[in-house]
């Protein structure tokens, strides 16, 4: 009888520390996001080129070099549904140019500003991207079309 006590209490102890792991987990979690949310705001500049150097760097579309890119809006965020990354989809306007001596260099839509979905990821405790866009489509178009990976974060 001794020994069921004794097991009983340990079970009944191993429960409640992992149910207040768990609630502190999900505190600490929230507390990372909302400060993740704030850098993103305050460094935007400081984004899109960081953006536009790693999107530069991917060589593509190829002929092309990345010339500028403008954040606009208000950042859709999502977390990824396997990691549980935090992520943010933002509005981007983004102009290219030619490579001299290229294929596309007498090519006049080179010029032509271009509308896309910007995609940023939260890591090690500040804000990355490897230059991925989704040309075309706004954010939330975006995360609908990648929900099987992300989801809206609230």
């Amino acid at each position: 009888m001794h020994g069921v006590i004794v097991t009983l209490v340990v079970l009944a102890t191993a429960i409640a520390f992992g149910a207040m792991w768990r609630l502190w987990h999900k505190s600490q979690v929230k507390k990372i996001r909302k400060t993740a949310i704030q850098d993103f705001e305050q460094d935007r500049s400081g984004l899109a080129a960081l953006f536009l150097q790693a999107a530069g760097a991917t060589g593509k579309p190829r002929g092309l070099t990345w010339k500028n890119c403008e954040l606009s809006g208000e950042p859709l965020f999502a977390t990824d549904r396997v990691t549980g990354e935090l992520y943010a989809l933002v509005t981007a306007t983004i102009s290219f140019e030619a490579i001299a001596g290229g294929d596309m260099e007498d090519v006049e839509a080179v010029s032509n500003l271009r509308c896309a979905t910007a995609i940023f990821v939260y890591r090690d405790q500040h804000w990355t991207s490897d230059g991925r866009a989704v040309f075309n489509l706004e954010p939330a178009q975006s995360l609908e079309r990648f929900q099987e990976s992300l989801s809206p974060f609230v």
